[in-house]
């Protein structure tokens, strides 16, 4: 028995509308994830088409990161910590490669082996913070490899620490030219460091690692 025309016109109605269901549906998920069809609306009774936006061209994208970078690079960058300039930190690792320039792209000119070694932060670019050692050399090392721990160096021939921050107060311990330690606190002429587990006041112009008349707490 055939079906009469009312019922034809109900069941053709019933199939549009799931149609716009699920077409609504997709439509719903692709807008929650950043991609909104646009939807052109259909004669009655026709399936609805979705036209989602095209994908960029990879050469569009590299070309457009490629001139992103090169503007960063004219402006010297468009981050930055804060921080003031210039500032001394510590080597965070065993192993902390000196680069030429503020990228892995630029040759590594120097390895350092020494954790906690302490570097003055000159300027910064992004990520990148451009340093000098006790001996002058400078370069470029990722701020992840830098801590903000004090420590200093010892450029004399032989510092002795002492009990107080006084020429005539005993000594508790010497440290050799190039002894590592870490910095405790700066007043005036001394400086208050730790090394080998051993604590004591030694003569600021004997240590690398603080800015002239600067208050270390």
């Amino acid at each position: 028995m055939g079906s009469s025309a009312p019922e034809d016109r109900a069941a053709r109605g019933a199939g549009a509308r799931a149609r716009w269901s699920s077409a609504g549906l997709v439509a719903a998920l692709l807008t929650a994830f950043g991609c909104p069809p646009a939807v052109a609306m259909p004669a009655e009774g026709a399936t609805p088409r979705l036209q989602v936006p095209a994908r960029p061209d990879p050469g569009t994208a590299r070309a457009a990161a490629d001139r992103l970078r090169q503007m960063r690079e004219q402006t010297g960058g468009v981050k930055r910590s804060g921080l003031p300039l210039p500032r001394f930190a510590s080597l965070r690792s065993g192993k902390v490669n000196l680069r030429a320039g503020p990228g892995v792209r630029y040759p590594v000119e120097w390895v350092y082996q020494r954790r906690g070694l302490p570097v003055m932060i000159t300027a910064e670019f992004d990520a990148w913070r451009k340093i000098r050692d006790w001996r002058g050399t400078v370069g470029w090392i990722h701020r992840s490899m830098l801590s903000g721990k004090r420590a200093v160096i010892v450029t004399a021939r032989e510092v002795v620490l002492r009990r107080q921050p006084a020429a005539d107060a005993p000594a508790v311990a010497r440290a050799a030219s190039g002894v590592i330690a870490q910095l405790l606190s700066c007043d005036g002429a001394w400086c208050r460091i730790q090394a080998g587990g051993i604590r004591g006041w030694g003569r600021r112009a004997q240590l690398w690692g603080t800015l002239k008349g600067e208050k270390v707490n």
